[in-house]
């Protein structure tokens, strides 16, 4: 029997962390769970990323109130995944901001990508019953918005494609701190299976062009030194670099997806293997690496549960039976 998805056995509680980065600016972490940035404004507070449900997002509110009282306005979604979004009714913030293309994809695969996360991970969707249905954006931009908090400039960017079509950074131009979602990952594994491979590096350039001091990625800890920002946007690079150039490499010598998985699985394991979801997400991401690799599928097909399972069973069973 096939094993389940790798992520099935990842029941352990994380600890979380509370990191604060510079006066108002905090990151709220788990050990390479999904992280939520926050943002204190003179008047409100910002809410980057929400978690999964908003059971799980009352932990964030709890730790925002430790710190102010003053109103979570201002929800906003880095990108469209359940895991990173369906947390937003808990804040009951006036606004909630996303790119266009964010929004696209929750009008295009929205209740998919619901229904295929909550059965890839168990334990992030704790209180899965409080969600009340899909996030809805009621504020949406092309291609850079800026919040004025008070005082306090806050830049929203959709700086390209890459983890998805939507992606977008929190900037703060005057302390140069960046909530990058994923498109930037630290000690944990990009999540591949909706990217544009293709793109993705041109992303990072311009991210990197702006210089970060601290970084809050989308999974792994808070960095705060411009060289641990650099590492990450560095590592993150490297990791896209060697999957997407070995799985293209496979493809066009007419190899199948199941040789080049299990051929670029072997040749990531030794570098990259100790990073959190490392198995969990090589199947997905090299299956849209295959599919996008030669142009067959320049936009990323929609997962499905059904689409996950025959796909994890079949990709598993392959490097089995080798």
């Amino acid at each position: 029997m096939s094993k389940k998805f790798a992520s099935h056995a990842d029941t352990e509680e994380k600890q979380i962390s509370f990191t604060k980065l510079a006066e108002g600016l905090y990151a709220y972490t788990a050990e390479g769970d999904p992280n939520t940035g926050i943002v204190i404004g003179d008047d409100s507070v910002m809410v980057i990323d929400t978690q999964a449900t908003p059971i799980m997002a009352q932990d964030v509110i709890r730790r925002i109130r430790e710190v102010t009282d003053l109103p979570i306005k201002h929800v906003v979604l880095t990108h469209y995944h359940a895991v990173r979004v369906l947390g937003a009714s808990a804040y009951d913030a006036e606004n909630i901001y996303a790119s266009q293309h964010t929004y696209d994809l929750i009008v295009e695969r929205g209740q998919q990508d619901y229904e295929s996360e909550v059965g890839r991970f168990p334990r992030l969707f704790q209180g899965v019953d409080s969600v009340p249905g899909l996030t809805w954006p009621n504020i949406v931009f092309q291609q850079e918005l800026t919040v004025y908090m008070g005082k306090r400039e806050v830049r929203i960017i959709h700086l390209g494609r890459g983890h998805t079509k939507g992606d977008t950074i929190v900037w703060l131009p005057e302390e140069k701190v960046m909530f990058s979602g994923d498109l930037v990952e630290y000690g944990a594994t990009p999540y591949t299976g909706d990217a544009y491979h293709e793109y993705w590096p041109a992303t990072l350039d311009r991210l990197q062009a702006m210089a970060p001091q601290k970084l809050v990625p989308g999974r792994g800890e808070a960095l705060q030194t411009p060289e641990q920002c650099q590492e990450a946007i560095q590592g993150t690079r490297d990791f896209l670099a060697d999957m997407y150039e070995s799985v293209k490499a496979g493809k066009a010598a007419g190899k199948s997806l199941s040789e080049c998985y299990s051929e670029t699985y072997a040749k990531l394991k030794p570098k990259y293997g100790h990073w959190v979801i490392f198995d969990h997400c090589l199947p997905f991401d090299i299956t849209r690496c295959y599919d996008e690799a030669g142009g067959e599928y320049p936009d990323p097909r929609i997962w499905t549960a059904e689409r996950d399972t025959e796909m994890w069973h079949s990709l598993q069973e392959a490097v089995e039976n080798q």
